[in-house]
């Protein structure tokens, strides 16, 4: 990014507000990008160079919310930011017509460096996919983290809060049904609980609710939005 330009311009997408805020708090300080929405389960509202969807228990490239994403007139570009980064994810993305396909393994100060990379005309994608995730970065936040559940675990607890089945979830979250079942117990366990009904209600009781919700921008840098 020529360091004369004036920082990109963010909206952060995904259903639940620790997410999206946690993503923001990553991106704070950086020179390059401006966090200046943050979109809880509703579309972009103002204009923004880059939509950044965050695919913690959405649906994955390819799918109708991403093109919900893409043909949103007040959204630039799109760039998608996950752990799943499987061949046939990335290539379903590229045929959508996706800007970016970034891993969560990622840095701040690289993730900030990609996006304004693509803000600037390229189309980054992963060349070889990366590792499943277990664990999320310091910087990374999702609900449940407290509790001490994994990312996938609270990604799994958080579909299932939602009423779908573990053959949904699978296919949501592009895991295996036996990986779906593993964090199952792993995420019971932690949770003391033995039933989906104890789950969901532990879960609600943990952040778990996700609201449709428009944050107020976010500033994650000095630098003025650009017109």
């Amino acid at each position: 990014m020529n360091p004369a330009r004036e920082a990109v311009t963010i909206a952060i997408v995904n259903d639940y507000e620790v997410v999206i805020k946690g993503l923001a708090r990553m991106l704070e300080g950086s020179p390059q990008v401006r966090v200046v929405e943050l979109d809880a389960g509703v579309p972009v509202g103002r204009p923004v160079d880059i939509a950044l969807y965050d695919t913690f228990t959405q649906t994955q490239a390819g799918e109708s919310d991403v093109d919900a994403v893409l043909a949103n007139p007040n959204v630039g570009k799109v760039v998608i930011y996950s752990w799943n980064t499987q061949p046939e994810l990335v290539a379903a993305a590229r045929a959508q017509g996706v800007h970016g396909y970034l891993s969560k393994g990622l840095s701040a100060r690289d993730l900030a460096d990609a996006l304004a990379r693509v803000d600037a005309g390229e189309l980054l994608f992963p060349e070889k996919p990366g590792p499943e995730a277990e664990a999320a970065p310091a910087s990374d936040d999702y609900p449940g983290r407290a509790q001490g559940l994994t990312c996938r675990e609270a990604e799994v607890v958080a579909l299932i809060t939602q009423g779908l089945s573990n053959a949904e979830i699978a296919r949501r979250s592009y895991l295996s049904i036996n990986s779906v079942k593993s964090y199952i117990r792993t995420a019971y366990r932690k949770m003391g609980v033995e039933r989906r009904s104890q789950a969901v209600a532990w879960a609600y009781e943990h952040g778990f609710d996700a609201r449709p919700k428009r944050l107020g921008g976010v500033s994650a840098s000095r630098t003025p939005p650009r017109p």
